[in-house]
């Protein structure tokens, strides 16, 4: 058929070059969660690789406008915007329009892999260096998963295969308690660095480690450390804290979330009401 029958999605450079960004966020028992700093770090992805004509604004009305119609208490919203539709080329055409996509859907029930933690494995970090834009080029991410997955685990976390330093999971931010120079624990994750994205879970975890009187240190550990840790988490939007009892076989603690942990799901609870 002559190529401007096609239809409009398969001429999209999402497709093609994943040339697009995107958020995620959630709601809590039928209350959008952080929507201010979600949309500010879209800006920032869209800026960053400069697609322009999305208004953002719009884009939150939109958010807020399609929740309020799914009715969905606990949902997960995503959007992505892409640099337009063309025949493929990779240069620019000019004049494009920007598509927008998004899809609101109901979140699985996770209350047993917090109740009991979950199994997670290393694997090379092997994304771009410019992991603080949200970018649609998740190849790396879904092989790292996917290889986890095999190995009986719900998470993969990356690490630079240059030092052996652990950056984040392949769709959560990492944490880990350590003895710190006192007689209690510290809480430890990595720097907001360009191979890190800027988790907006993250911020309020370090929120509630302040509020709890925890020590925050950013400062990136190996897997050998982590495996030794008296207690291990992830972090994501979908899922806020999820404890982590295994780290590539090795059982963490004694195999149960850990105590600290647990007061950080309860102290994270409290953004959310």
């Amino acid at each position: 058929m002559p190529l401007e029958d096609l239809p409009e999605p398969y001429l999209d450079r999402g497709m093609f070059f994943a040339d697009g960004v995107y958020e995620v966020l959630r709601s809590y028992e039928g209350k959008l969660f952080a929507l201010d700093p979600h949309m500010q770090r879209f800006s920032q992805s869209l800026a960053a690789i400069d697609i322009q004509g999305i208004d953002v604004e719009e884009v939150r009305r939109r958010v807020i406008d399609a929740y309020a119609q799914s009715g969905i208490a606990e949902a997960k919203v995503y959007f992505h915007a892409t640099r337009g539709r063309s025949a493929r080329n990779m240069t620019d055409t000019p004049g494009l329009k920007p598509s927008f996509f998004m899809t609101i859907t109901e979140l699985e029930d996770c209350s047993q892999e917090k109740d009991q933690g979950i199994s997670v494995w290393g694997h090379p970090d092997w994304r771009w260096k410019k992991c603080h834009i949200k970018s649609l080029n998740l190849l790396a991410n879904v092989l790292a998963r996917r290889d986890a997955q095999r190995r009986g685990c719900s998470e993969a976390i990356l690490f630079n295969e240059e030092e052996g330093l652990i950056t984040e999971g392949s769709a959560s931010s990492f944490f880990a308690l350590l003895p710190g120079a006192g007689a209690g624990l510290t809480l430890r994750t990595s720097p907001l660095v360009a191979n890190i994205l800027p988790s907006v879970t993250r911020t309020y975890i370090l929120r509630a480690a302040n509020n709890v009187g925890l020590t925050v240190v950013e400062n990136s550990l190996t897997c050998a450390e982590a495996a030794h840790a008296q207690e291990l988490f992830i972090a994501m939007t979908t899922q806020d804290i999820v404890p982590v009892v295994r780290f590539e076989g090795t059982r963490i603690g004694d195999g149960r979330p850990g105590r600290l942990t647990q007061q950080l799901m309860r102290e994270f609870r409290q953004f959310v009401g």
